[in-house]
């Protein structure tokens, strides 16, 4: 993602908080959930930020190959440090690698920033997906949603199920299925997002959480999980996982 001293704390932030947020816990449970649909073969974490999606992935399975991408130098070279996988810097709207190189492409959070053309990067991720490939995208939902975070973090749009849909359609993919998810929590989300961070000096959304609130918050994305694996689909949240496939 673009650089620039705002991008500089918010990466600060999300590296100290990447491994124990309740957001990003259950952000990783999801994906790699997803990925359990993938075939196998390399994998490509496309804006991988500081590295903890590939950390994960290297936990859980440690023999995928995988890659990571970021626009931004140090956090890239965060992201290797910390994953033990290699991250290259490079931008989503021309990815640097060949045609069918990944067997599955990970994206969280990228396609809404300001420096990404999402028509651009979807057609890129969609080139680099081997035939029969998995794509998982994680997407901020609802532009009534926006708040002083997107600013904050150059988010410059949000996304509906049937937007994100369309959008892999049109870059020749198969959607699979788009999902609203951090459904429980939308209410809570409403209220902080436009009440209590309506101000632009208003501190990041990627902060530290008391231990009790961390595990009742994150509690309530695990009992969503399960109630989605039984069928449940929530009608909106504050993320839409959308997954596809390359025909």
């Amino acid at each position: 993602m673009p650089g620039g001293a705002v991008d500089r704390i918010e990466y600060a932030l999300m590296d100290a908080a990447e491994a124990g947020m309740w957001w990003y816990r259950a952000l990783h449970a999801r994906v790699m959930e997803a990925l359990d649909a993938a075939p196998p073969g390399p994998l490509l974490d496309a804006g991988c930020g500081t590295g903890g999606l590939l950390a994960r992935l290297r936990a859980e399975q440690p023999g995928r190959p995988a890659l990571g991408l970021d626009f931004d130098p140090p956090a890239a070279a965060r992201a290797a440090a910390k994953s033990a996988h290699p991250v290259a810097v490079g931008s989503v709207n021309a990815l640097p690698f060949p045609e069918a190189r990944f067997a599955a492409v990970v994206s969280c959070d990228v396609l809404g920033h300001a420096g990404v053309d999402p028509g651009r990067a979807m057609a890129e991720m969609a080139r680099v997906l081997r035939p029969g490939g998995l794509l998982v995208l994680n997407l901020p939902a609802f532009e009534w949603l926006r708040s002083a975070h997107d600013a904050r973090v150059h988010n410059a749009r949000r996304f509906t199920a049937p937007a994100a849909l369309r959008l892999a359609g049109t870059a020749g993919l198969r959607p699979l299925r788009a999902r609203y998810w951090n459904s429980l929590l939308l209410p809570l989300m409403v209220a902080h997002r436009k009440l209590r961070a309506r101000a632009p000096d208003h501190g990041s959304d990627v902060a530290p959480f008391s231990p009790w609130l961390d595990r009742t918050l994150h509690a309530a994305t695990v009992l969503e999980q399960g109630l989605a694996r039984r069928g449940l689909a929530f009608p909106a949240g504050g993320s839409i996982l959308l997954t596809a496939v390359r025909p």
